[in-house]
Protein backbone atom coordinates (compact mmCIF):
# COMPACT_ATOMS: atom_id res chain seq x y z
CA UNK A 1 0.00 0.00 0.00
CA UNK A 2 1.23 3.27 -0.95
CA UNK A 3 1.94 5.96 1.47
CA UNK A 4 -0.74 8.98 1.37
CA UNK A 5 0.36 12.53 1.38
CA UNK A 6 -1.36 15.82 1.85
CA UNK A 7 -1.71 18.06 -1.06
CA UNK A 8 -0.53 21.56 0.37
CA UNK A 9 -3.56 23.04 -1.84
CA UNK A 10 -6.93 21.12 -1.14
CA UNK A 11 -5.30 19.32 1.73
CA UNK A 12 -6.53 15.92 0.25
CA UNK A 13 -5.01 12.95 1.37
CA UNK A 14 -3.78 10.89 -1.69
CA UNK A 15 -1.54 8.80 -2.02
CA UNK A 16 2.57 9.83 -3.37
CA UNK A 17 1.95 8.69 -7.03
CA UNK A 18 -1.04 10.90 -7.36
CA UNK A 19 0.78 14.22 -6.13
CA UNK A 20 3.19 15.49 -7.30
CA UNK A 21 6.56 16.31 -5.15
CA UNK A 22 8.16 19.92 -4.85
CA UNK A 23 11.13 19.79 -2.93
CA UNK A 24 13.37 22.15 -1.38
CA UNK A 25 17.43 21.28 -1.22
CA UNK A 26 19.59 22.54 1.85
CA UNK A 27 21.29 24.85 -0.52
CA UNK A 28 17.81 26.55 -0.93
CA UNK A 29 17.39 25.20 -4.61
CA UNK A 30 13.35 24.45 -4.98
CA UNK A 31 12.42 21.79 -8.02
CA UNK A 32 9.93 19.38 -9.04
CA UNK A 33 10.90 16.11 -7.74
CA UNK A 34 9.43 13.54 -10.39
CA UNK A 35 11.56 10.53 -8.85
CA UNK A 36 10.14 11.60 -4.85
CA UNK A 37 13.53 10.76 -3.88
CA UNK A 38 15.53 14.01 -3.68
CA UNK A 39 16.57 14.71 -0.70
CA UNK A 40 15.59 17.95 1.01
CA UNK A 41 11.74 19.45 2.43
CA UNK A 42 8.99 18.25 0.21
CA UNK A 43 5.63 19.12 -0.31
CA UNK A 44 2.87 17.78 -1.95
CA UNK A 45 0.09 19.05 -4.52
CA UNK A 46 -2.24 16.99 -6.78
CA UNK A 47 -1.16 17.03 -10.42
CA UNK A 48 -4.57 19.74 -11.91
CA UNK A 49 -5.02 23.00 -12.36
CA UNK A 50 -7.02 23.73 -9.74
CA UNK A 51 -4.87 23.57 -7.17
CA UNK A 52 -1.50 24.75 -8.67
CA UNK A 53 -4.01 28.22 -9.24
CA UNK A 54 -4.35 28.20 -5.29
CA UNK A 55 -1.09 27.33 -4.74
CA UNK A 56 0.02 30.08 -6.73
CA UNK A 57 -2.60 32.73 -6.05
CA UNK A 58 -2.13 31.86 -2.15
CA UNK A 59 1.71 31.77 -2.40
CA UNK A 60 1.56 28.47 -1.00
CA UNK A 61 5.05 27.61 -1.15
CA UNK A 62 6.35 30.58 0.30
CA UNK A 63 4.45 29.47 3.33
CA UNK A 64 5.20 25.81 3.25
CA UNK A 65 8.92 25.91 2.67
CA UNK A 66 9.43 29.68 5.03
CA UNK A 67 11.43 31.52 1.82
CA UNK A 68 10.24 33.95 -1.62
CA UNK A 69 9.80 31.77 -4.11
CA UNK A 70 10.80 33.09 -7.18
CA UNK A 71 8.30 33.22 -9.57
CA UNK A 72 10.47 30.90 -12.59
CA UNK A 73 9.78 28.46 -9.84
CA UNK A 74 5.53 28.99 -10.41
CA UNK A 75 6.33 29.14 -13.85
CA UNK A 76 7.86 26.11 -14.35
CA UNK A 77 5.70 24.12 -12.49
CA UNK A 78 2.73 25.15 -14.05
CA UNK A 79 4.52 24.30 -17.56
CA UNK A 80 4.83 20.98 -15.65
CA UNK A 81 1.14 20.09 -15.18
CA UNK A 82 -0.32 21.53 -18.12
CA UNK A 83 2.15 19.08 -20.33
CA UNK A 84 1.04 16.08 -18.27
CA UNK A 85 -2.43 16.62 -18.41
Amino acid sequence: MDKERMCIACRQMKTKKDLLRIVKNKEGEISIDETGKKNGRGAYICKNVECFSKIKKQKLLNKTFKCNVEENIYKTLEDFIVRHN
